[in-house]
């Protein structure tokens, strides 16, 4: 699917100010809401939203940043502001109970999210949580070369105005297990919506979330172990990034939870083994 394409299955709200692109389909009572990861867009759920959405009303939005929602200079980017955003968007959205998934960078937002919910912040119901492939445990993350010089204080800004479509295709690439599973076509959209309201410019700001999954460790793991909701963790096993011992360690904080695995799979589970991962979300 081309990215103008996923743009006119969507439309836009304003909260706080800024424009926020959204994918709402699907008629069911039962709503699925997703959080996707970095530093791509909704864009990841093309390949499986039409299976998806016949269960479920399905609700993906661009967090502030990335894909088509506005990418404004003078923001702090904070993962406590997108589940702001987040938590903004639903309710103007009238839900009252969800299942959530997040994957990669959505993952830490869930974990804000939860740990609102577990001191009572919020109202929204979540009667189920579908964790994939984010490294909240981000002292075993194996992070990228590219993500090092992005949150960089000093390099950053550099990194970003340097980043070409040439680097973004070998780095996304080297997160697949069969790279024959990602086509230029589909980097080239990929990039693109990065690319999107000058993207470029705000890409260093967007990567200090890797700061704060230090910072905010305790808050978020510790929002983990106090949930009581009924957790799937689908984890790719051969993600470089967001190695198995992360799931691991997510399946031992969550005492509610249950661990899938999908084999010979990359970091992009949803793009890499998209029926697998569908039967898994689905799964009862």
């Amino acid at each position: 699917m081309k990215a103008f394409e996923w743009k006119k299955k969507g439309s836009f709200y304003t909260l706080e100010g800024n424009s926020i692109f959204v994918i709402d389909e699907g008629n069911s009572e039962d709503v699925l809401v997703i959080l996707h990861g970095y530093p791509t867009s909704s864009y990841d759920y093309y390949k499986i939203l039409p299976e998806l959405s016949k269960k479920y009303r399905v609700i993906i939005h661009d967090h502030l940043g990335f894909g088509f929602s506005d990418k404004p200079l003078n923001y702090s980017y904070s993962l406590i502001e997108q589940a702001d955003i987040a938590l903004q968007l639903w309710k103007k959205l009238n839900l009252k109970k969800v299942t959530l998934l997040a994957h990669d960078y959505g993952t830490s937002i869930a974990t804000e999210i939860l740990a609102r919910q577990n001191t009572k912040q919020i109202s929204l119901k979540i009667k189920e949580l579908i964790l994939c492939n984010g490294s909240i445990h981000i002292e075993y993350s194996k992070l990228k070369l590219i993500q090092k010089l992005l949150k960089n204080k000093y390099l950053g800004k550099l990194t970003a105005k340097l980043s070409s479509f040439t680097l973004f295709r070998r780095n996304l690439k080297q997160t697949y297990f069969n790279k024959n599973k990602i086509t230029d076509f589909e980097l080239k959209e990929m990039w693109l919506q990065l690319e999107n309201n000058n993207g470029k410019r705000v890409i260093h700001k967007l990567t200090n979330y890797i700061n704060e999954r230090y910072y905010y460790w305790h808050r978020w793991i510790g929002a983990l172990e106090k949930t009581k909701i009924p957790t799937k963790i689908i984890w790719a096993q051969n993600d470089p990034i967001a190695i198995p011992k992360i799931g691991k360690l997510i399946h031992q904080d969550i005492a509610s939870s249950k661990l899938y695995w999908i084999e010979n799979c990359g970091h992009f589970l949803m793009l890499e083994k998209p029926n697998e991962f569908i039967d898994l979300v689905l799964k009862k």
